[in-house]
C-alpha cells in the first residue's frame, strides 16, 4: 500500500491506507471509513514501537527518529499521523510504510549432536508465526442468514467496523461509538460479533433473491455459515471483493499439497463414493492411535507432532453442511426455506405443505370456534413440523394431527419462518403508502397492481391463501372469525419490514388493513382463472 504522493512535507502527506478508503468529500462520508488503522495484535517484530531486526534506531537533528537499515544504509524517517499512529518516511524516493521493510535474518543453525545423546530427543524450533497485517478496515454493512446450516428467520443489517487481517475478516459491534475512539487505541475496539475464517471460504456477488439492496457480497464460510456484506459506492465494495477474494486465493494455496490434493480428491458424485471416503477416513485415524499408542525410543514428541497434523487434516477434509446439502445428501427444509427455491424444487407454483394444510383444514375444519385465531398444542406442531422437514411422506388424516389447530398453527408457522414473508420486503413500505391513500378507488386500484406485481410464486401462494381465508370467513357464524379477526392474525405474519421501526403499533395497524381490503376485494384482485 505505496500511493503516490504529492510534493511537500511528509507530514502533509497521507499516511498509506486503500485509496477507495478516501472519498473525494470527506463531510460526506463517515470517518472510520477512511482513517487509517494499523493491526490490532500486539506489537511483534515489525511494529513500529520496536526496531525490527536488522535495524537501527538514531536520533535526527530534529529530534525525528530515524531507522537505518544495518546492510544497505537505507533509511527511514518515523513521523505520525493525525490520530497518532505512526509510520515511516522514505526521504529518497518519497514513499511511505506502515512497517518497516522486512530484513531477512538467518535462522539459528541447528546443533548436531554426538552419537551418544542420539537418544535425546532434540528440541525443533518453533515454526515462525506469520505477522499479521492488516489487509483492509472500513465501515461495511453487513448481516447473517446462516448460521452453521441452519438458515435465519430475519435478517439484520447494521453498519459495522469491519476488518480484515491475516486471513480473518472481523465484524465489530457498534461501529459508530467505538471505531472512532478505536482508530487511535484499537484495544478500546469492541468485542467482535462475527469472526469468519476466510480459509476454505467462498465469495459472490448475491443474487436479487437474497437481497433487494444493491452492491450485495455473499459470504459462505467453512462452517456453512453465510453473510451478506453490502456498501452503497460501487467503488469501496468492489475493493473490498477483490481482497476477500485474494486472501481466500492465498489461503487455499497454503495447504500442504498432500493436504490439497488429497482434499481435492473427495467425490461426492455418488453414495458408494461417500462410503469409501468414510473407511478411507477411518484408516488414518486408526494409524493415528497405534502411532499414540507406540511411540519409538526417543521419537515421542515428533510422534505427538504427527498425531496432531494427522487429526487436524482429517478433520478439515470433513465436507461443510452447505457442500452437503448442494450435492444432494442432505434433504433440504420446507421450513425457513425461501418460496421461489422450494417451489422450482418441488416444481409447483405453490408449496405442497399449504396445498395439504388447506385441503384438510377446508375438508373438517371450517366449522370450528376461533380457527387459526385459537393456538394448537405447540409440542405437536413442532412435531409435524419435524415430519415435513425430514419425511416427504407426509399424511395430514394421521390421527396425531387430529386437531385442525395443529394444522392451521403449522401454516401460520411456516409463513413466519419464510427468510423473505410472502409480501416481499422490497414491497413493503409501497403497500403501506397504497392504504394510507385517501381516495377509497384509488387505494384498492393502488393495493390490487401492487399484488398483481408480485413475484408468481407470492402470487400464486397468496392468491391460494386468501381465497381459503375467504371460505373461513364465510363459515363466520360457526367459527366466530371475521373479516378483521382473520385480519389480525395474518397480517403481521404475511407483511413485515425487513428491520423493526420505532412505529411499530402504527405499522400493524396498516399490515391488518392492507390484508383486509384484500380479503374483501379477493374476487376482484384475484379472478378465476
Amino acid at each position: 500500500m505505496q500511493p503516490g504522493l504529492s510534493p511537500g512535507s511528509p507530514r502533509d502527506q497521507r499516511p498509506p491506507t486503500p485509496d477507495t478508503d478516501y472519498p473525494e468529500l470527506l463531510t460526506s462520508y463517515p470517518e472510520e471509513d477512511y482513517s487509517p488503522v494499523g493491526s490490532f495484535s500486539e506489537p511483534g517484530p515489525a511494529s513500529p514501537l520496536a526496531t525490527p531486526p536488522g535495524w537501527s534506531c538514531h536520533l535526527g537533528p530534529d529530534g525525528q527518529k530515524l531507522y537505518i537499515n544495518n546492510f544497505t544504509q537505507e533509511q527511514w524517517v518515523r513521523l505520525e499521523d493525525q490520530h497518532g499512529k505512526p509510520y515511516f518516511y522514505n526521504p529518497d524516493d518519497a514513499s511511505v510504510r506502515w512497517d518497516l521493510p522486512q530484513i531477512p535474518v538467518p535462522a539459528p543453525r541447528r546443533i548436531h549432536r554426538s552419537s551418544q545423546d542420539s537418544e535425546t530427543p532434540a528440541q525443533a524450533s518453533p515454526p515462525e508465526e506469520k505477522v499479521k497485517t492488516l489487509e483492509k478496515a472500513g465501515v461495511l454493512h453487513r448481516t447473517k442468514t446462516v448460521d452453521k446450516g441452519k438458515r435465519l428467520r430475519k435478517k439484520h443489517w447494521s453498519a459495522s467496523w469491519t476488518v480484515l487481517e491475516g486471513g480473518v475478516l472481523t465484524f465489530f459491534k457498534d461501529s459508530k461509538t467505538s471505531a472512532s475512539g478505536g482508530l487511535k487505541q484499537p484495544s478500546k475496539l469492541s468485542t467482535p460479533e462475527y469472526t469468519v475464517e476466510l480459509k476454505g471460504a467462498s465469495l459472490a456477488w448475491a443474487p436479487k433473491d437474497k437481497s433487494s439492496k444493491k452492491n450485495v457480497l455473499e459470504l459462505q464460510s467453512r462452517d456453512g455459515s453465510e453473510y451478506l456484506i453490502q456498501h452503497d459506492s460501487e467503488a469501496i465494495i468492489s475493493t473490498w471483493h477483490k481482497a476477500i477474494a485474494q486472501s481466500i486465493q492465498e489461503l487455499s494455496t497454503d495447504l500442504p499439497p498432500e493436504e490439497e490434493s488429497e482434499s481435492s480428491s473427495v467425490d461426492f458424485g455418488s453414495s458408494e463414493r461417500l462410503g469409501s471416503w468414510r473407511e478411507d477416513e477411518a484408516r488414518p485415524s486408526a494409524g493415528v492411535l497405534r502411532a499414540a499408542q507406540a511411540p519409538g525410543p526417543g521419537g515421542q514428541e515428533g510422534d505427538l507432532s504427527k498425531v496432531r497434523y494427522k487429526l487436524r487434516k482429517f478433520l478439515l477434509r470433513r465436507p461443510t453442511l452447505q457442500s452437503l446439502r448442494e450435492k444432494g445428501y442432505i434433504r433440504d427444509q420446507v421450513f425457513g426455506c425461501a418460496l421461489a427455491t422450494l417451489c422450482e424444487r418441488e416444481r409447483s407454483p405453490v408449496p405442497h405443505f399449504v396445498q395439504q394444510c388447506i385441503r384438510t383444514v377446508e375438508a373438517r375444519g371450517l366449522d370450528i370456534d376461533g380457527l387459526y385465531r385459537i393456538s394448537g398444542n405447540l409440542a405437536t406442531i413442532q412435531k409435524l413440523r419435524y415430519k415435513v422437514d425430514h419425511d416427504e411422506r407426509l399424511d395430514l388424516d394421521d390421527g396425531r394431527w387430529e386437531d385442525v389447530h395443529v394444522i392451521t398453527g403449522a401454516l401460520k408457522l411456516f409463513f413466519r419462518e419464510l427468510p423473505e414473508p410472502l409480501f416481499p420486503f422490497s414491497h413493503f413500505r409501497q403497500f403501506i403508502a397504497a392504504i394510507k391513500l385517501q381516495d377509497q378507488a384509488q387505494r384498492y386500484r393502488c393495493v390490487r397492481d401492487l399484488v398483481r406485481s408480485l413475484p408468481a410464486p407470492n402470487h400464486d401462494t397468496l392468491r391460494l391463501l386468501f381465497q381459503h381465508l375467504c371460505r373461513v370467513i364465510e363459515h363466520g357464524e360457526q367459527n366466530r372469525m371475521s373479516v378483521q379477526s382473520v385480519a389480525i392474525v395474518f397480517g403481521p405474519t404475511l407483511l413485515r419490514p425487513e428491520t423493526e421501526e420505532t412505529s411499530m403499533p402504527m405499522t400493524m395497524v396498516f399490515q391488518n388493513q392492507v390484508v383486509e381490503l384484500i380479503l374483501q376485494q379477493c374476487s376482484d384482485i384475484f379472478p378465476p382463472h
